[in-house]
């Protein structure tokens, strides 16, 4: 790997260092190792099922004792539209009405979804402004079904036009109610001033793209008067963006570094765990975390609310013990031998964690000590919802490193996809994640962790990209609920599908929890 003079200048201006570059250089050219499964979290074994009446009791917790601390919603938003479009642009760029009909293309194709779009097109939000920017740019329809089909895709995506592949997700139309159109942004805001409130103030940070933070800041004051006088409560709203420092360097097939077409070193975004420094710079005493298009129309808000709050109150919980026993622990020094037994079945049945197998050998002092390091941790209860096949990633029982076992979200793309008996665990994993993540940040003296130091820096991604043409490897930090939490004490609790609607694609828009009527 070679570094010139021009590459420092570089890197620095980014606020990289050297040394990072080296580092990333080396893991690109080596690998990543894979996640080693022991079984996936299910019923009993990792994953709480809780039932009606013990789920009131949690909300009732966290109803009881919010107002004496300070929550925040955390939402990751940066990322544009572009990806929910993707058979739209293909068939714009394909697509040509001389050769016949829009049906007979999507059977030639193959593209079903392009069936679904046009047949629910009257039962999308941003149905009557397309259709009335066709009449002011045609005039009267008078070409046919196909030509004004295609013209309603063209508004929608065309540069010169509504450009939505370029619109922020979190600021794209996602519902259509009788006096207004609403933005998943708007959405979050509603939402969170249902439990994200300490008084009658909501606070929500967005991590946003640079570029965009002003149309953010512009909606939000557009809205502000109505939102808060429809739900009573005043908007702390907060932003911050990717830093340019958490870039990293990508590789080419012959694993040089990759540079542009002047010889500069090119630096890519690393990803979603990139964020973790924007959550460690959060001042909040537990924050939720909720991805900007997991959002539900305003009739299916407090049931998704309800789910919030019982996850909440389960952490307040949970933290309330291991804050008791680590001021004991502190005081106190020795243990009692009730006590003892007490902290090692809280370990082991509450926060779902694993004792060495050696433990029980060790001296009195040495177990005191690892029972403190476990208890000092930041804490997070995820919702996990029943596997419908989505992408993405679940929860598992992790073998790590030094042959302790640890509850984690893995990804499918840290399992090899060449060990049968690994594949078969992914296979049959009973839920998935859907980034529904209550985070205790703080220890009992009320001092906030430095989340930095519990990420588990080897559990990033080797990513396959293209660039100018050509394949290249490309790195991404350990993701943000992934690696990026590995040493935090993780609790799985089943939540409802109710609680999970994301739009990945603009026919998500069809659901029911996204339709008003």
């Amino acid at each position: 790997m070679k570094i010139t003079e021009q590459d420092i200048e570089h890197i620095t201006n980014l606020g990289v260092t050297r040394d990072q570059v080296e580092q990333q250089f080396q893991i690109l050219k080596q690998g990543i190792p894979f996640t080693k499964l022991r079984s996936a979290a299910t019923k009993g074994n990792g994953l709480i099922v809780l039932k009606p009446e013990e789920q009131e009791q949690l909300v009732q917790h966290y109803e009881d004792r919010k107002d004496g601390i300070n929550p925040l919603k955390f939402t990751p938003a940066s990322g544009a539209a572009t990806r929910m479009f993707k058979f739209l642009f293909e068939f714009v760029e394909d697509y040509n009405p001389n050769d016949g009909s829009i049906n007979a293309y999507i059977n030639k194709k193959g593209v079903p979804e392009l069936r679904l779009f046009f047949v629910g097109l009257e039962s999308f939000p941003f149905y009557k402004k397309i259709r009335a920017r066709i009449k002011e740019k045609y005039g009267k329809d008078g070409a046919d079904i196909n030509e004004n089909r295609l013209r309603f895709v063209k508004i929608m995506l065309e540069e010169k036009e509504l450009n939505f592949g370029k619109k922020p997700k979190g600021l794209f139309p996602f519902h259509s109610y009788k006096k207004y159109v609403a933005a998943a942004f708007e959405e979050h805001l509603f939402e969170g001033a249902l439990y994200a409130t300490k008084g009658t103030v909501a606070r929500l940070h967005f991590t946003v793209s640079k570029e965009h933070q002003k149309r953010f800041v512009k909606r939000f004051h557009k809205r502000k008067d109505y939102i808060e006088r429809k739900t009573g409560v005043n908007f702390d709203i907060s932003y911050s963006y990717q830093d340019s420092a958490t870039d990293t360097v990508a590789i080419t097939e012959s694993n040089t570094l990759l540079r542009d077409e002047n010889g500069k070193l090119v630096f890519r975004p690393g990803g979603h765990g990139a964020l973790i420094k924007n959550l460690n710079e959060q001042d909040a005493d537990i924050i939720f975390i909720k991805n900007i298009d997991n959002v539900v129309v305003n009739k299916y808000k407090t049931q998704v609310a309800h789910y919030k709050k019982m996850l909440a109150g389960k952490l307040l919980s949970l933290q309330a013990t291991s804050f008791e026993y680590l001021k004991k622990i502190d005081k106190q020094r020795d243990l009692l031998d009730n006590e003892h037994r007490e902290i090692a079945a809280f370990l082991k049945n509450d926060l779902c964690l694993r004792l060495p197998a050696n433990h029980e050998s060790l001296d009195q002092s040495t177990q005191i000590a690892h029972y403190r390091n476990l208890l000092d941790r930041p804490i997070r209860v995820c919702g996990m919802v029943k596997n419908e096949g989505e992408p993405g990633g679940g929860p598992f029982w992790v073998l790590d490193e030094d042959g302790t076992e640890s509850l984690q979200i893995i990804e499918s793309v840290q399992i090899n996809p060449d060990d049968k008996e690994q594949q078969e665990i992914l296979k049959n994993a009973t839920h998935f994640n859907p980034v529904d993540i209550i985070c205790g940040v703080k220890n009992y003296k009320g001092e906030k962790y430095n989340l930095l130091n519990y990420v588990d820096y080897k559990a990033g991604f080797i990513a396959s990209k293209s660039y100018q043409g050509k394949k290249i490897k490309a790195l991404e930090h350990p993701g943000l609920w992934n690696g990026a939490m590995a040493h935090w004490n993780t609790i799985f609790i089943e939540v409802p599908l109710l609680t999970f609607n994301p739009v990945k694609t603009v026919n998500d828009l069809l659901k029911p929890a996204h339709q008003v009527k």
